[in-house]
């Protein structure tokens, strides 16, 4: 079959690699109908996380169609067409017994790398290296799916494969940060990233109830999108004192509710940015944590931060003193979205949320290097590109 593979720090390839195989009697092999580019990936491409090898299969976020099952799949069958979970729970363990899937016990197949780095081992996620077990990424005609009968829900009538696909991991994403971040009715929320997990977390946020939902960025076509189809309103970082800003459209207190979605790779454009960039270029940190910061510093005084943006490790000027004497709840978490994605593929049905516009670019699966080129850079508006085997 064919595959995007990583070669090396910012070098990808289609290549021809073996068809997957069931393995283990719970698996399922899924024929890819879109997968599609996340911002995630990105650290991966660029070298940060150092776990990845030479012709590892990229990508996480997906759908398709079953095309084979194990002896021991009971809810799923050949022919169901379904939008998978990226990561990989058991469902039987005491982390997916309490919804926090992320955290499975038993599919990461190399626990080592993570104890040393988290001091606990993660669960197994598709496309994103051995600290999360090395398995095989959506960026491939076809993906062994262990645990099919868990990690992979039936798309309902009359959404679309483009809908869709966001569910397995974007939507799910963004409704964890605004749900298990405390959104209330009547809360000021605000987002750090208009990316497809910012979008996400704003319309979750709104439908959560929220009087005010403000998304922060310096992407201008993002930003429109954030306005135009989520409903929300911006702040353009790099032609407005964000801070000051946020405090005006706040009424002076700050946000009940800050949602950081941006990750390891954040860009500043003041010292600050400059700093945290030096720094983890010469790897003297793994990550820059300037919007993380940023949202400390947003966040009103006994209000709520939550991290979606993936950190990889360590970070320096943390602001510890803020998080503390501002009495924050600061939490974070990879996707747990197995709870969440049956009632998300219904809103998506009525329209509550809307997922289409995020692809902005629409390839084949050959032209993957180049959609992943335009996405990194954010070249010709590119938000999201989606890839068809």
């Amino acid at each position: 079959m064919r595959a995007l593979t990583w070669q090396g720090v910012n070098t990808l390839a289609v290549e021809t690699v073996d068809d997957p195989r069931i393995l283990n009697p719970r698996d399922a092999i899924v024929r890819v109908t879109a997968s599609v580019s996340c911002g995630s990936d990105l650290h991966l491409v660029g070298g940060y996380i150092p776990t990845m090898r030479s012709g590892d299969i990229l990508g996480h976020e997906f759908l398709g169609e079953i095309v084979e099952v194990g002896s021991e799949v009971r809810d799923r069958k050949v022919g169901d067409r379904v939008v998978v979970n990226s990561f990989i729970a058991c469902g039987q363990c005491w982390y997916c017994q309490q919804g926090k899937t992320s955290l499975c016990d038993n599919t990461n197949t190399a626990p080592g790398l993570n104890d040393a780095l988290f001091g606990a081992t993660l669960g197994g996620c598709f496309g994103f290296g051995y600290t999360t077990g090395g398995y095989a990424g959506s960026h491939a005609e076809y993906v062994r799916v262990p645990f099919i009968d868990v990690g992979s829900f039936v798309v309902p009538e009359g959404v679309t494969d483009e809908q869709a696909v966001f569910v397995s991991d974007a939507v799910p994403t963004g409704w964890m940060g605004a749900f298990e971040g405390g959104v209330k009715p009547g809360d000021v929320v605000a987002v750090w990233g208009a990316g497809g997990v910012g979008q996400m977390a704003a319309r979750s946020a709104m439908l959560l109830g929220a009087s005010r939902v403000v998304v922060i960025d310096r992407i201008p076509e993002r930003l429109a999108q954030v306005r135009d189809v989520i409903g929300a309103e911006t702040i353009n970082y790099e032609e407005v004192d964000l801070q000051p800003e946020l405090r005006e459209l706040t009424g002076g207190r700050g946000a009940d509710v800050a949602i950081e979605a941006v990750g390891l790779e954040a860009h500043s454009p003041g010292i600050d940015g400059v700093y945290d960039k030096l720094k983890s270029n010469l790897r003297l940190q793994t990550d820059r944590p300037t919007a993380v910061r940023q949202a400390l510093y947003g966040a009103r005084k006994g209000g709520s931060v939550f991290v979606l943006g993936v950190y990889g490790g360590f970070v320096d000027t943390f602001p510890l003193g803020a998080m503390m004497n501002k009495g924050l709840t600061v939490r974070g978490s990879q996707q747990n979205g197995h709870q969440y994605i049956p009632m998300l593929l219904e809103r998506v049905q009525r329209g509550e949320i809307r997922t289409d516009h995020l692809a902005t670019h629409t390839m084949s699966l050959e032209d993957a290097p180049h959609g992943y080129d335009i996405f990194k850079n954010k070249e010709d508006g590119c938000v999201r590109a989606l890839f068809i085997p």
